[in-house]
């Protein structure tokens, strides 16, 4: 699927595996207002994990009303057809998502694209390469693979819960690097970059902040931010829901 923004000078907020936290998710949206974010694009995984997917949907559902960008996670695709593979905790918040969500919900996330070029650039949840498998980025020749299918200069994907990127070096070898969050690093256009956003509403590597990440496509920068929320608030809510303690625990301990 194409999509177009509809110009050039854009500061992009990207927004992944929200995972039904909407403590998180309004911290990042409010955060990447505050960083003059004009587009939000939404890489998947607004449900699973967490208590609140109800609250999730209905407002990624109305940023996409007003022009922004969603794909399709594993865990939305769970809710529609099967979790089966999933672990116990994960099968046990889809079964809550899907109780919680209403029709139209539903619908909405049985209707996202897997994968949306837009220009110059790629947003998908998982891998570009054969995007409906859910492979994980999490190594330099997933990456070379992602960049190829994407065919464009930039790519972004979640999936994995972690920040990373990979640039392209001119012999075509795939080079990764960690990001430190709130330094932006200049992105310019005679390479290919794949992004891997972070998890707004799971996030990974120790730290109990949300994750998510600005793309200014006019300065060719993109920054990888961490955002403080009320995640033991969050966790609380996993608790009230009678979900598995888990995947409070998860939150709790960013891990």
């Amino acid at each position: 699927m194409t999509g177009d923004f509809g110009g050039a000078q854009l500061i992009i907020a990207l927004l992944s595996d929200i995972h039904a936290n909407v403590g998180a998710l309004e911290a990042c949206l409010a955060h990447a207002r505050a960083h003059g974010a004009e587009r939000f694009v939404f890489l998947g995984d607004f449900v699973g994990y967490g208590a609140d997917p109800k609250s999730v949907v209905e407002i990624v559902e109305h940023y996409c009303a007003q022009g922004a960008v969603a794909v399709k996670g594993n865990h939305d695709e769970a809710v529609e057809k099967d979790a089966s593979y999933m672990n116990e905790s994960a099968k046990a918040a889809i079964a809550w998502a899907r109780e919680m969500l209403n029709d139209p919900q539903q619908r909405f996330l049985a209707a996202l694209p897997l994968c949306v070029r837009d220009n110059d650039m790629c947003f998908v949840h998982a891998s570009a390469d054969s995007p409906q498998r859910w492979n994980y980025v999490d190594s330099a020749g997933a990456a070379r693979k992602s960049i190829e299918a994407a065919r464009t200069t930039y790519s972004f994907c979640g999936h994995m819960h972690e920040q990373q990127l990979y640039f392209q070096t001119a012999d075509g070898k795939m080079i990764p690097f960690r990001p430190i969050p709130g330094t932006w690093i200049p992105v310019r256009r005679h390479r290919r970059w794949l992004a891997i956003v972070g998890s707004v509403g799971q996030p990974s590597s120790g730290s109990s902040a949300a994750a998510y990440t600005i793309f200014d496509r006019s300065r060719e920068q993109i920054t990888f931010f961490r955002v403080p929320y009320d995640h033991l608030k969050a966790a609380a809510r996993i608790r009230q829901a009678g979900l598995p303690e888990s995947l409070a625990y998860r939150l709790e301990a960013g891990a």
